[in-house]
């Protein structure tokens, strides 16, 4: 019996330059952070294995302090063996950057730079796929097919790239995992990288998904996989555990005419507010509503943002509900009543372009929305 960890996608030294300044810092820090969070979950699962399927570092080029840091986050805890493979980000093309990591790594931090079988321990083989090149061309999985072991140890698959059915439709390529992959190399597991989300593929095929998320495509906190192996043929035992920081949220907020946006959006707010200093919160408005209803929905958001580590209200696919009494919110007469109607005329005309006239309606909110903030 052997119980591990199976994480993948740490992507330490990621930069998230597309946040602002702000967040960019504590999201940085809270990737390095992963490490000890690993390490806790090993030992509240008495693991005392973690298998790293790829993706340690977000780049072939991590500057001194990542790689350094990560090593001593690892050594930290000499009882807990960590394993890992390069995948496509950090491959082993990167020669320079694993030369020194395996230098200066401790005892209980072993990079596998060869697609030969393991002992981690008495009668547990790991069979490791690294990543020779980000491209690699081929299916690094297929000699586990014929790989022979005692029919007493267990096998254990460490690999990262995409299968057959993953994401959206099937994928096609020389370097594509089957998922039936397990089964036909008799593996009792086969834990893998690269998709950022948690997926299992089959009772013994996963995805562990990025620790700690990093961007609104999979919501919720990071997580990673303790596995238990009771023998060779015993179907494993999984366990999800959360490890990130950060939540996040990706919400949709459909909208129909005569509804409150107000109310609509406050009840997509979590309930624990304390909580939302590591929200990463992403709204999504949708249909259509009127001026008013959209200025006193973004009045609104503007209050909540703050409370939140980053927050996007996105209005993009929002239509407006043209109705005369926003107009004559604007103004009875004169040149903004003039104005506002041109605006009107020209966002529900259905001659020009679906773009021009979402430019249209975009003005008239936004001239709406500079009057109330006059008025106020």
């Amino acid at each position: 019996m052997i119980r591990f960890i199976h994480t993948s996608d740490l992507h330490l030294g990621r930069r998230f330059g597309n946040m602002p300044e702000d967040v960019r810092g504590r999201l940085v820090d809270a990737r390095h952070q992963i490490l000890d969070r690993l390490v806790q979950a090993a030992c509240d699962h008495n693991a005392t294995h973690i298998l790293v399927a790829g993706d340690i570092f977000d780049t072939e080029t991590p500057t001194d302090p990542i790689w350094r840091q990560a090593l001593t986050a690892m050594g930290r805890n000499p009882d807990i063996q960590w394993w890992l493979i390069p995948g496509n980000h950090d491959s082993l093309a990167a020669e320079s950057l694993w030369q020194r990591f395996r230098h200066h790594a401790p005892a209980n931090v072993h990079l596998i730079d060869t697609d030969k079988p393991i002992e981690i321990e008495k009668n547990v083989c790991l069979l490791p796929c690294p990543l020779p090149r980000r491209y690699p061309g081929r299916d690094l999985t297929a000699w586990m097919v014929n790989h022979k072991t005692d029919p007493q140890a267990l096998r254990i698959g460490l690999a990262h790239g995409a299968i057959r059915d993953f994401s959206e439709g099937s994928i096609e390529g020389d370097d594509i995992i089957p998922p039936d992959r397990a089964e036909t190399a008799r593996l009792d597991y086969l834990a893998l990288g690269d998709w950022h989300g948690r997926i299992s593929v089959g009772k013994r095929t996963w995805y562990s998904g990025t620790p700690e998320r990093d961007s609104f495509r999979h919501v919720g906190r990071g997580t990673c996989l303790a596995i238990t192996l009771d023998g060779p043929g015993t179907e494993p035992i999984i366990e999800t555990i959360e490890t990130g920081k950060f939540y996040w949220i990706d919400e949709d907020l459909p909208l129909v005419p005569g509804q409150s946006a107000v109310e609509a959006f406050e009840a997509l707010l979590p309930p624990d507010r304390a909580l939302l200093r590591d929200y990463m919160f992403r709204v999504r408005a949708s249909g259509r509503s009127t001026l008013a209803e959209q200025s006193a929905l973004r009045v609104t958001a503007e209050t909540a943002a703050p409370e939140f580590c980053h927050f996007i209200l996105d209005e993009s696919a929002l239509e407006t509900e043209f109705e005369d009494a926003d107009l004559d919110t604007i103004d009875h007469a004169g040149a903004l009543r003039v104005a506002a109607e041109e605006l009107s005329e020209k966002a529900q005309d259905n001659e020009r372009s679906a773009e021009a006239r979402k430019i249209s309606a975009a003005a008239l909110n936004r001239l709406y929305g500079y009057l109330q903030e006059g008025q106020q």
